[in-house]
């Protein structure tokens, strides 16, 4: 009797830690699947988002014009978040992202209409100005030690300033754009697809979202597929191992930095089109909508692991509730309430992938 109950206890037990083991088992494959492929909570959320705001509003939300319209107001946070995400990527952060677009559309106009210039070369000298004030704060993080947060604060102040004091707070209206450089407003430009004889219906885009979707294409190839890419997340998971591996880590942050500023100087160029008008006051919030995008996307803010494609599942996510609370009717703080649930839920989930992990 003695034995029985020994047996039956044992296997009751083996029971239990079979259940356990399979239990552990499907957490830590959960959590594998998300450590390797972070953009799938991300596209998730999205899909769940656009399936109930489809369910609620119906041919509302799911028409051509409504789906093309949300990627036509995500494009500039959709392109700064895909710079922003790179500096993330090394365990860095750059606040000064917006100042840098909206001071690139600005030296694009000042330089067309103050100086005379040719637009084409006003446009280049617009990114080459983005391209170096990102390339500084990467020197100032990378040769002279400075902590990220601290380095492009001061520059988005520096930035900042600069621009109002430049541009002497004037806006270039879209009239005299339109008549004299429409090439500073070509990634607003729009064309349908899909459009009847008459150019009714349709799905409608702009060059800007091409811009955007072409960015985040090539950044993704560049991260997986190059050395290059390789050493930015090798020097956001660990830059000493990186360094000992052989890794320049000050060239690839400072290179890091300098693509952010001159991606930054695209959103502004989109920013013009977007706005009809170079205008100083414009994109004030650009570096915590782009950081928002980031960290719903997936994107570590420690460093070393996430994707592009999460971040733009991030920006689309925001554009989505934005789009779909608004032809609901309901307050726009309802809007900010759910992403700041979504931007907290990101974070725990990352936390919990790492904890994992360990």
């Amino acid at each position: 009797m003695a034995s029985e109950n020994y047996e039956a206890a044992s296997n009751r037990a083996e029971g239990v830690a079979q259940f356990g083991e399979s239990r552990r088992g499907a957490l830590a494959k959960l959590q594998h699947a998300l450590h390797v492929n972070p953009a799938l909570v991300p596209l998730f959320v999205l899909l769940v988002s656009i399936a109930v705001f489809g369910l609620l509003l119906g041919s509302r939300f799911f028409s051509p014009f409504a789906m093309t319209l949300i990627l036509q107001q995500v494009q500039i946070v959709g392109i700064v978040a895909a710079a922003q995400s790179l500096v993330i990527l090394t365990a860095g952060i750059d606040l000064s992202v917006g100042a840098i677009a909206v001071i690139s559309s600005v030296i694009m106009g000042q330089f067309t209409f103050r100086y005379g210039v040719p637009v084409e070369v006003s446009v280049a000298c617009g990114l080459l100005v983005g391209t170096a004030i990102g390339a500084l704060n990467g020197f100032l993080v990378a040769r002279m030690k400075l902590p990220p947060f601290i380095v492009t604060l001061g520059m988005w102040q520096i930035v900042l300033a600069a621009n109002f004091l430049y541009s002497q707070n004037e806006t270039i209206r879209s009239q005299a754009i339109e008549a004299e450089a429409p090439l500073l407003q070509f990634l607003g430009t729009t064309f349908k697809i899909g459009a009847d004889a008459d150019g009714r219906g349709g799905a409608t885009f702009t060059y800007g979202v091409i811009a955007m979707v072409l960015i985040v294409v090539v950044l993704a190839y560049a991260l997986r597929q190059t050395a290059w890419g390789r050493h930015v997340y090798a020097v956001g998971d660990d830059p000493e191992a990186a360094q000992l591996s052989g890794v320049n880590v000050n060239r690839t942050i400072i290179s890091v930095y300098a693509l952010t500023g001159f991606i930054c100087a695209i959103a502004g160029w989109a920013l013009i089109g977007r706005i009809g008008s170079v205008s100083p006051t414009s994109g004030q919030l650009l570096n915590i909508e782009s950081i928002t995008a980031v960290v719903i996307g997936g994107i570590s803010l420690f460093g070393g692991r996430g994707s592009i494609a999460g971040t733009f599942f991030g920006a689309l996510i925001v554009g989505v509730f934005t789009l779909g609370l608004r032809l609901a009717g309901a307050d726009a703080q309802w809007t900010y309430l759910l992403i700041g649930v979504l931007i907290i839920a990101a974070v725990a989930v990352d936390q919990w992938i790492r904890k994992v992990s360990a």
